[in-house]
C-alpha cells in the first residue's frame, strides 16, 4: 500500500502547555514555530510522526517571562534549540500513541492521548486532516529544575506540565 505525506498547517494548528504558578493558578503558553510531518497509508494506518518545535518560539504573552523560559534556568535554547517528538503507530485514530519525546537533551517515552477529528477538502481543494492531543510530563524528569520558594510556602512553578495540541495537516 502506498504512503502519503502530510505536513502541519501552521496557521491552523497550535501546540501549547500549562503549568501551575504560585501553587494556585496556571500559566499557559504556546510554541509559535512547530514543524511536523505524518506519513501514513490510506485511513491513517501505519503512521510515522516527526515533529520539531523551536524552543525559542515559546510564547506566554509576557516578554520577560518568555526570556526567562528561554534561559539556562528552563529551556536553555542556546544549547537545546529544538524539542522533538517521534512516533510510529498502527493508526492515527482516537486513542493513544506513544513516542520518543526529547526536551532539554533528555529523551523519554511520552504517551499522547489522541482524538482524531477526521479529514476532508478545504474550499481551495486541499485535503486536510485534524486531531487533538494531550499529555503530561514532570519537567524535572527533563532537567528543568529551577524554582523559587514562596513566602507562604510552596514553590513558584509547578512540576507537572500539561501538553496539548490542535493539529491540522495538509496532504502533500
Amino acid at each position: 500500500m502506498s504512503t502519503t505525506k502530510w505536513v502541519i498547517d501552521p496557521t491552523h494548528s497550535e501546540v501549547g502547555f500549562s503549568v501551575k504558578h504560585m501553587m494556585f493558578t496556571k500559566v499557559n503558553g504556546t510554541f509559535d514555530q512547530v514543524d511536523a510531518t505524518v506519513e501514513a497509508e490510506e485511513g491513517f494506518k501505519n503512521i510515522t510522526i516527526n515533529a520539531q518545535i523551536d524552543a525559542s518560539s515559546v510564547n506566554t504573552r509576557n516578554e520577560q517571562r518568555d526570556g526567562h523560559l528561554k534561559s539556562g534556568d528552563f529551556f536553555d535554547v542556546e544549547q537545546y534549540p529544538t524539542i522533538t517528538f517521534k512516533a510510529t503507530a498502527d493508526e492515527l485514530k482516537s486513542g493513544k500513541i506513544t513516542g520518543e519525546f526529547n526536551l532539554h537533551g533528555v529523551t523519554k517515552e511520552l504517551p499522547l492521548k489522541i482524538e482524531f477529528h477526521g479529514e476532508g477538502k478545504d474550499p481551495w481543494g486541499n485535503q486536510k486532516a485534524a486531531f487533538s492531543f494531550e499529555s503530561e510530563i514532570n519537567r524535572k524528569d527533563f532537567g528543568l529544575t529551577w524554582n523559587s520558594a514562596l513566602e507562604t510556602g510552596g514553590v513558584l512553578v509547578g512540576e507537572d506540565v500539561k501538553l496539548r495540541g490542535e493539529i491540522q495537516l495538509v496532504k502533500q
